[in-house]
């Protein structure tokens, strides 16, 4: 098979139709520059030059080549391109996977700042709850994940990007509403929309164990999955909820967010989480925008 050497010796004296040009264009003498052309008409099996003492032409052969050599050389240098700039991080894909409630703020500020950095990066988006990214990453069928808790296994890296408060979504009819200072108290016998422990462990551990060490007792009504069904049951005058603030962002005509004390260290958090193994470039360069992103929050 022919190489790229041979090819560019080819399209520089197709062009030029003159030996003694071509090899000072390629900075070469005219001996091995005439070797390249014979080996690579012996590759093809056809000749490529019509030669004389006073003139070279291209066969026709020769002509139609002189095309597909040009495309070649040219999707080459496309390729060496593509793969310096793979290797920089400035263009290929991004696999994250996250938990619904990163959608409210977090999320789309990191789309938005990666966009700018990486305008050429592809990031691709899956909403799983935790348990389900931990074994995506294992499988590497994405690069990070946007989890509640983190993996504690050798082989991972975890950070923790951010913590916020819970705050009390309430019904814009209920008292709590309007009460000077809504405390855990208040919660107790109250109809309670809570996070399943199936679907959201972290935040039901965390909240019912709190719940149950202040000895407040709610009436849990409903155990739901998501931060979004449990406002759209709550603007329904289902119950009351503890959510992460972020879910403030949300708008639901009926609803209303009252800040309230909690215990210390029950907060909400975000991590971060992607193999040490990791070495896709544009993930690395995207990790960057993710983290200034959270400055921001």
């Amino acid at each position: 098979m022919f190489e790229l050497t041979q090819l560019r010796c080819f399209t520089t004296v197709a062009t030029e139709l003159n030996f003694r040009r071509a090899a000072e264009r390629l900075n070469m003498t005219q001996p091995p520059l005439s070797r390249q052309i014979q080996l690579l008409e012996h590759h093809l099996g056809v000749e490529l030059f019509t030669r004389s003492t006073r003139s070279v032409a291209l066969t026709a052969a020769g002509r139609a080549f002189f095309i597909e050599a040009q495309n070649l050389l040219e999707r080459a240098e496309q390729a060496a391109i593509a793969a310096r700039r793979f290797a920089a991080g400035d263009i290929g894909s991004v696999a994250i996977s996250f938990v619904g409630s990163a959608v409210y703020e977090f999320l789309p500020k990191v789309i938005a700042e990666a966009r700018l950095k990486q305008p050429q990066v592809k990031i691709e988006l899956f909403e799983m709850n935790t348990y389900q990214q931990h074994e995506a990453l294992r499988a590497r069928q994405v690069d990070l994940g946007i989890v509640r808790s983190p993996l504690q296994q050798p082989g991972y890296v975890n950070e923790c990007l951010v913590r916020e408060p819970f705050v009390l979504a309430v019904h814009r009819e209920h008292p709590l509403a309007e009460a000077p200072a809504p405390s855990l108290r208040d919660l107790d016998g109250e109809p309670f929309l809570m996070y399943s422990h199936n679907a959201y462990p972290p935040f039901n551990e965390l909240l019912t164990g709190m719940l149950r060490s202040a000895q407040v007792t709610p009436q849990y009504v409903q155990w739901l999955g998501s931060s979004l069904t449990i406002l759209a049951l709550v603007n329904a005058a289902m119950g009351l909820a503890l959510v992460p603030r972020c879910a403030s962002s949300v708008a639901f005509k009926n609803v209303v967010f009252r800040e309230v004390a909690l215990a210390a260290g029950v907060q909400s958090e975000l991590h971060l989480v992607w193999r040490e193994d990791n070495d896709n470039p544009a993930f690395l360069m995207l990790l960057d925008a993710i983290r200034n992103a959270a400055q921001v929050l």
